[in-house]
């Protein structure tokens, strides 16, 4: 292990923040992803990549449980307020906000996310004019508006449960026998919610900001959350997608999407993003279909393919892991409700489900691709906040107890600071800031980002500004030492996020991650790096996953503290932290993850702050008046660690290992590949099976399907095809496959001259995709123009 750690010293901090930014980006020659709209370039363009801080969950006046607490605004309001403008809050008296929020930094892009279940509903019953006005339904919920409490009242429980918290759920009456009267009505507030993200996207060359057309899936069958946010490409988008109440399980959900979008709307890509799997009670991510049949391997691959991404951390906990729920895991006490359901606090569970954190669940896909040949859940990790006020990327500490994220729900001292068995795991002291998405992409525009998180090269923070980078592959070992850190990581490895095979032989990939402090702002800056860890999760010879946790960088043991008295930082920390690792137990027949953990030194949590402007004085008794109980008795830590999680690198022991070759761009081009393996799955039949390869960058550069029965076998272990011509299969000259007795194996092609005009002529990233039946591996790098061949590294 090789690590670089220069302490904190304030002189010293603009050079160290200088020298981390080179390492971070060092520009090459320019290289794309696919372009699927029609938009002015941008002129910062990297094709190292950027990163880009958003928020992913951000509710407005058009959710209903906006509207109940007063949020008088809708997405133009909060897309302002992510480009740092203010924003008024509520309460209001006579019609003027008694609260106002902005932002201390910008975001780069927003998804507005407000609930697809209630948006005709909310709009008939808060429309004098419309049809269902005067009914029941609506006159309850008007009559919770404002709300002020940050739990579910029985009014409002009555006016939602029908819909979300039912397996076969219905809408109200006032929708007309098949709720026509309600869908048509979401149609204007659907369509309003598209022109809102259009007038707020800069199309222009200097991409200040990037908006998202999106909305959230809201179901929650007996308090068991099943939430995912929808996330669209482009504008292209369906009339009225689905929701939970059309939609109930997951598969029938996923599956109709993709028929609306994908397969239906030339142009259209979606994917989703479960949230709050820590008040799922297990069910957001169990390996099963909604009758209880376990998954079947097309069953996997369609989670896979329509939720790549997960909500790790927001407003309502932290689902990373938990202490004692397979994991012993000191750091995994970090922002957790105490509740395991949503919406209501029977009182914490005798044992919390495993599958209801993200470790865990990683962890459970490995195991399912022991068994099925697929992983459903091979996840990317981000982070938002799930703010019902409209106002996203609200996530410093100092600034959350003033505003809250429910409106009237949590809009006082009190409110805020309620326990759970009023605010139902839906906010009061256990609640947190949020967190925040960052995205490594090329610019900030709709097609890079997306591009980003369909890759899941992303991470999430706890609401703090970090800069991460984590590679992993053939990184040499002195990636630290140098301005090419990213250049080096991308041509001889994959980023957060990425698969890798057995890129070393027998020997552990090497791991690269480099963290860099929150700059901060002026008047608050930033808090210094402790330490930087590595999660590694694997599946052992028995079959079993497990997992443990490394220290690769910092120390955990540098002594920082908090002042108690003025919350202030004591003690050093690291303004950078960089360190090329490798895995002292790995094992090349072992399928694992890793992703990097950046930890930040102590700081007072929000409800520190707000208690200490609220005058409590926890060693006197006498300023602890009535609402204020929580500041003092333990419930949650005066102190936090912030954080930030990397997207998570797959080892696959059947993914191509190392890789050499070279292809030349041109219209009658050559391509030449070597491909090795650590281990062929059983289950491949050549003789039944398609095999195919792709070999890709924003286009299909070349590919090819040799049908099923095509390969000689002329012994076990070796299938050949041999046209010298070409023509029989897209210019496929020779491929020779061998798998040997202990099932590792080496693929060879070359084809003719034939026509490669669709690569790039320049150093930039290749993919190449293998397929046969289950079997799936890929391999992507940046390969690198040398004379009039673009060549890809082993």
């Amino acid at each position: 292990m090789r690590a670089h750690v220069p302490s904190v010293r304030r002189s010293c901090l603009v050079v160290s923040l200088f020298f981390a930014v080179a390492l971070l980006r060092v520009p090459v020659a320019e290289a794309g992803f696919e372009r699927t709209e029609v938009r002015t370039p941008c002129a910062d363009f990297d094709p190292l990549r950027s990163p880009f801080f958003g928020d992913t969950h951000v509710h407005t006046r058009l959710s209903f449980d906006g509207a109940t607490g007063d949020v008088r605004e809708g997405p133009r309001a909060a897309y302002d307020f992510a480009k740092g403008n203010p924003i008024d809050l509520p309460p209001y008296v006579a019609g003027v906000a008694q609260r106002s929020a902005q932002l201390r930094r910008p975001l780069d892009f927003t998804v507005i996310t407000d609930h697809q279940e209630f948006l005709g509903e909310t709009s008939i019953c808060l429309e004098p004019s419309a049809p269902g006005y005067s009914s029941p339904e609506c006159e309850v919920f008007r009559d919770n508006i404002p709300q002020e409490q940050p739990g579910a009242p029985p009014a409002f429980i009555t006016f939602v449960a029908p819909y979300l918290g039912a397996f076969d759920p219905v809408r109200h009456p006032f929708c007309g026998p098949t709720g026509d009267v309600c869908t048509t009505a979401a149609g204007p507030v659907w369509q309003d919610i598209q022109d809102a993200a259009e007038e707020h996207y800069d199309r222009t060359a200097a991409c200040t900001f990037t908006s998202f057309v999106g909305y959230e899936y809201t179901g929650a069958p007996v308090a068991q959350n099943v939430h995912r946010n929808v996330v669209f490409r482009t504008d292209v988008v369906p009339p009225l997608p689905p929701s939970y109440v059309e939609e109930p399980t997951a598969e029938g959900f996923l599956s109709e999407l993709r028929s609306q979008c994908q397969d239906s709307l030339p142009g259209c890509d979606a994917l989703a993003i479960p949230h709050n799997s820590n008040l799922s009670n297990g069910l957001m991510y169990r390996p099963e279909l909604a009758d209880g049949t376990p998954f079947a391997a097309e069953d996997a691959a369609l989670r896979a393919e329509m939720e790549p991404i997960v909500e790790i951390m927001q407003h309502k906990g932290d689902s990373e892991c938990r202490v004692g729920v397979l994991s012993n895991d000191e750091l995994c006490g970090f922002e957790k409700m105490t509740g395991h359901l949503i919406g209501i606090f029977p009182g914490p569970p005798a044992s919390y489900d495993p599958l209801a954190f993200v470790r865990n669940v990683l962890k459970e896909g490995l195991e399912q691709e022991e068994a099925l040949g697929v992983n459903p859940y091979p996840l990317g990790l981000l982070a938002a906040t799930d703010t019902h006020n409209a106002i996203p990327g609200l996530t410093h500490e100092a600034d959350y107890g003033p505003a809250g994220h429910l409106g009237t729900r949590d809009a006082t001292p009190e409110l805020m600071l309620e326990g759970p068995d009023v605010a139902n795991t839906l906010g009061g002291i256990e609640s947190n800031a949020g967190g925040l998405a960052v995205v490594w992409a090329e610019e900030n525009s709709r097609d890079a980002i997306f591009s980003a998180m369909r890759r899941r090269e992303l991470y999430g923070t706890s609401g703090t500004r970090p800069l991460v980078r984590f590679f992993a592959g053939n990184i040499p070992a002195n990636a630290c030492g140098g301005d090419d850190f990213a250049e080096k990581g991308y041509t001889r490895g994959v980023p957060m996020g990425g698969e890798l095979g057995a890129v070393r032989n027998r020997r552990s990939p090497r791991f690269a991650v480099l963290a860099l402090r929150d700059g901060g702002t002026p008047g608050s800056p930033g808090t210094a790096l402790q330490r930087v860890q590595i999660v590694k999760g694997w599946v052992d010879g028995s079959g079993t996953a497990q997992e443990t946790v490394y220290e690769v960088a910092g120390d955990p043991d540098n002594g920082a503290s908090v002042d108690p008295n003025t919350c202030g930082p004591i003690g050093v920390g690291f303004d950078t932290l960089c360190t090329v690792w490798e895995d002292p137990a790995f094992d090349p027949d072992e399928r694992a993850f890793y992703y990097a953990r950046v930890i930040e030194n102590p700081t007072c949590r929000w409800s520190t702050l707000l208690c200490r402007d609220e005058g409590v004085d926890c060693s006197d008794p006498g300023t602890i008046g009535p609402g204020f109980e929580h500041c003092c008795d333990g419930l949650v830590e005066e102190y936090v660690q912030e954080r930030a999680w990397t997207s998570p690198v797959f080892y696959r022991p059947e993914s191509l290992g190392r890789v050499s070759g070279w292809l030349q761009p041109d219209a009658a081009g050559l391509l030449r590949l070597s491909a090795r393996f650590h281990r062929i799955p059983d289950t491949l039949d050549l003789a039944a099976q398609d095999l195919t390869l792709e070999v890709r960058d924003d286009d299909v550069i070349w590919e090819v399907t040799i049908p099923a029965g095509t390969l000689d076998n002329p012994k076990p272990g070796l299938y050949r095809f041999r046209d010298p011509s070409g023509a029989l299969l897209n210019g496929l000259r020779v491929l020779t496959l061998k798998v040997r007795s202990g099932g590792d194996g080496i693929l060879t092609l070359q084809t003719v001259r034939t026509d490669l005009s669709n690569a790039e002529a320049e150093d930039h990233d290749v993919e190449l995709r293998l397929s046969a039946g289950n079997w799936t591996a890929q391999h992507a790098r940046r390969w690198e123009m040398k004379g009039s061949r673009l060549r890809v590294r082993p």
